[in-house]
């Protein structure tokens, strides 16, 4: 069957441009038109004066899985409007039901694109650094397919990025808590993010190549939740700690 593709994306452009909830798609998408969908969503965006600044990957831990449950990894877009500046609250309703998860976020110095290896991935970072991603489906009650999920730019809406730090160093276990409110509410590792986030990245280079997409010097990779998402409510503060890497907060306004 043949969908308006145009007509999806600014369906959920508008969706998250005004943070209301919509139903689910009613279209039965292939995965291939989902991603046409993001696509075509986000050039929106960039025709409004966003930039793009790089992607997230989704799905690629085992908690996560379980929380949505769905068992394929997938992709989605950053803009330099998702970006948080350090210390200015974040407002609750620029969006419809926002989450937060802790993750390992990377800075590329070189390109990356295809089927490459650890080494090869790592070789083209310039940076790492504990990071925050406020994800906020568009559907209502959170309730999505697969290809719903993806066509909604899987699921991302903004992102805190800490200190960046040297890359140098085994990245496979580092401690990850995320507190709330200065209470522990998420303890994990960086393992559970694919056993090792850098895979997370080698996998990126793969899935953006088959869109006939690259990763760019400059791009931000957020590797993918390490612990199920925790809901974000008004005046809430939440501060995650990385073993090694330091730490990355978000305050949410009254």
């Amino acid at each position: 069957m043949n969908h308006d593709l145009d007509v999806i994306a600014a369906r959920l452009d508008d969706a998250a441009r005004m943070a209301q909830a919509i139903p689910q798609l009613p279209e039965a998408l292939t995965i291939d038109e989902a991603y046409d969908v993001q696509a075509k969503s986000l050039q929106r965006r960039y025709d409004r004066g966003e930039r793009r600044i790089g992607m997230k990957m989704g799905f690629t831990s085992r908690a996560k899985m379980i929380q949505m449950g769905v068992h394929d990894m997938i992709w989605g877009r950053l803009t330099d409007r998702m970006l948080v500046e350090a210390g200015v609250p974040l407002s609750r309703a620029r969006f419809v039901h926002p989450r937060v998860e802790p993750e390992i976020a990377f800075l590329l110095k070189a390109p990356l694109s295809g089927r490459i290896d650890p080494m090869t991935a790592m070789a083209a970072v310039a940076a790492v650094a504990p990071a925050l991603e406020i994800i906020d489906s568009r559907y209502q009650n959170f309730k999505f397919s697969l290809t719903d999920v993806v066509a909604d730019n899987s699921s991302s809406a903004s992102l805190v990025i800490g200190p960046w730090a040297d890359p140098k160093g085994d990245l496979s276990n580092l401690g990850m808590l995320l507190e709330i409110d200065g209470v522990a509410r998420q303890c994990g590792s960086s393992a559970a993010i694919l056993g090792n986030p850098v895979f997370s990245l080698v996998a990126a280079a793969r899935l953006v190549a088959e869109r006939g997409e690259r990763l760019s010097a400059g791009d931000i990779v957020m590797a993918g939740g390490a612990t199920a998402a925790e809901a974000l409510q008004p005046g809430m503060y939440v501060k995650l700690s990385v073993e090694r890497l330091g730490s990355a907060s978000l305050s949410v306004a009254e």
